[in-house]
């Protein structure tokens, strides 16, 4: 497994020169892998960032952003299609990051959240599984993985348990759209992290680890044994990354409720979580 950390611990969005000293840093701090946030694409440019990343020997994923104009089930036509463009985006830049994985909640906007019927999420499941077998053939042909991330319940509505997320992958049937976990998600909606795990099985194709609280790894009270046992038992060998946050990125940290420091610093964070998750998983 490569240990890896999302640039959102730091800083959001990154320009060249912000990114050119994020890879540096990442690499630096003794990371196998760095995953860039795709908030807008454009911002950086994808080609003098994978020159940079390949420098540093890292391994590199893309995290997109889903946001109230970025929905593919929201009832407005407008804002599905809206989503569906930024995702082909997303993976346009992913490929020419030379990223495989473009991980996320990558079927509606973080923070809506709403009741629905049986038969209303039988709806918007076979709206969502049309659109993501429509995305997952533009993203094999780029050579990228889609990796459908569960949220909790406070982040949204839709998708919250790994069983659920796995009921839609099955549906898509396609190679390019796989599964993504979190454990801080994991941690609240899970009766067990390490059967969810096992469940996903072949489907998991990328691993965000974050303490119970999104701090470091090993600092709270998610029960790490058995993650590692779990990702162990069903041959998982890809990228773990830890992925965190600070309330000095304004819109992140809205969405995500980052209140708070989670660490003395961000570098802290990263470091002591890099620390914890080689040992882990050695």
């Amino acid at each position: 497994m490569q240990i890896g950390v999302n640039t959102w611990v730091w800083r959001s969005p990154l320009d060249d020169a912000q990114l050119s000293e994020m890879v540096q840093h990442v690499a630096e701090m003794g990371f196998d892998w760095i995953e860039l946030p795709l908030e807008t694409p454009g911002e950086f440019d994808p080609h003098q960032a994978a020159a940079l990343i390949q420098r540093h020997g890292l391994g590199v994923s893309a995290c997109a952003a889903m946001g109230p104009d970025r929905d593919l089930i929201h009832p407005d036509e407008a804002i599905r299609a809206n989503g569906a463009k930024y995702l082909r985006q997303c993976i346009d830049t992913a490929q020419a990051l030379g990223a495989q994985n473009l991980v996320g909640p990558l079927y509606s906007a973080v923070g809506r959240t709403w009741p629905m019927t049986d038969d209303e999420r039988e709806r918007d499941s076979e709206l969502l599984v049309r659109q993501l077998r429509e995305l997952a053939t533009y993203a094999d042909s780029h050579g990228v993985v889609l990796c459908v991330e569960p949220l909790n319940r406070f982040e949204t509505s839709f998708l919250n348990l790994t069983a659920q997320a796995i009921a839609v992958i099955d549906r898509v049937a396609h190679p390019a759209c796989q599964l993504m976990l979190d454990t801080f998600h994991m941690n609240i909606e899970e009766r067990s992290i390490g059967d969810a795990i096992r469940a996903a099985g072949p489907r998991l194709h990328h691993v965000h680890a974050c303490e119970n609280d999104r701090g470091a790894p090993g600092t709270g009270h998610i029960a790490w044994a058995e993650v590692a046992a779990a990702l162990h038992d069903v041959g998982y060998t890809g990228p773990v990354v830890i992925e965190s946050f600070t309330a000095n990125v304004k819109s992140i940290a809205r969405a995500a409720a980052i209140w708070r420091p989670l660490a003395t610093s961000q570098d802290e964070l990263a470091r002591d979580g890099l620390r914890f998750l080689r040992e882990l998983l050695a």
